[in-house]
């Protein structure tokens, strides 16, 4: 299929690198349980003197998604840091504060999350005809079909309106099943003629954020963990870094063949293939 090496489990590899990103979504849990094995992963990992990034496409800030992990079992103790897509954007956007100037904005999220502008100097408004900026940062695509996030966008898309995605996945993981994600909605927005900036992975932004937090380490002693082609594998590989590919999350179901079209689409290949986020 590829020259991806299938491992039994992280340990066959973890004393060749010194920082590890790890994705939460697919990877950790499911949204709303722990994967068996995810644990104790971290807690080897962090017993062998490893540093440990969590590196999501969350829209949300980090400290959400940390309350939200410890209720898990995925306590602060696990990892070194958190970083998601929605922290990298909202220091971006804290920087321009004073250029803001009361902007009004459009926020897409998800559970009716507001962390993403919690502090900065914006009006939020309910419709594309009124902002000024729009700021998708979730999905609530299991309840909000497309053409109503379309009918809310094309004013703001047809008058040029800057658009931030701070959750750049697709797809996301629900308990119903796989739904359309916030960069599904990104999507639209550019089909409806309008621009996006993409915050997350596999973008530089949030790599560049994570690895200056960790002591800039050489990239050939990181390895990005993550069940996303697009996302993880093409990110980690950007930045010089290996990969492992999770096989389950969004890829559950994936046969080899799919996967290999998978990765001549996105041009990044990992370099290890793993069931599940596992030790041994």
């Amino acid at each position: 299929m590829t020259s991806s090496k299938t491992l039994g489990g992280l340990e066959e590899i973890a004393g060749n690198y010194d920082l590890f990103l790890v994705d939460q979504f697919g990877v950790l849990h499911d949204g709303h349980t722990p994967y068996a094995g995810a644990i104790r992963v971290l807690e080897e990992l962090k017993s062998c003197g490893k540093q440990i990034v969590l590196l999501s496409n969350s829209g949300k800030r980090s400290a959400p998604n940390a309350e939200r992990l410890s209720r898990l079992g995925f306590t602060e103790d696990l990892y070194h840091l958190l970083v998601t897509s929605g922290e990298v954007a909202w220091h971006q956007l804290s920087s321009n504060t004073a250029t803001l100037e009361k902007r009004r904005c459009l926020l897409l999220s998800r559970g009716g999350d507001r962390s993403a502008v919690e502090g900065l100097n914006l009006q939020l408004v309910e419709d594309g005809t009124e902002a000024d900026i729009v700021l998708i940062s979730g999905s609530e695509g299991s309840q909000i079909g497309l053409e109503v996030y379309a009918e809310r966008l094309r004013p703001a898309a047809q008058r040029g309106v800057a658009c931030l995605c701070t959750n750049p996945d697709k797809l996301m993981i629900t308990p119903a099943g796989l739904d359309f994600g916030a960069g599904r909605i990104a999507e639209l927005y550019e089909s409806l003629g309008g621009s996006v900036q993409w915050i997350g992975k596999p973008w530089s932004a949030i790599y560049r954020f994570a690895m200056e937090r960790s002591g800039n380490p050489a990239p050939e002693r990181v390895i990005g963990i993550g069940d996303s082609v697009e996302h993880d594998i093409a990110g980690a590989g950007g930045i010089g870094a290996a990969s492992v590919l999770i096989k389950a999350g969004i890829l559950a179901d994936t046969n080899n063949r799919d996967l290999s079209e998978l990765f001549e689409k996105h041009g990044a290949t990992p370099d290890f293939l793993l069931q599940s986020f596992v030790w041994n």
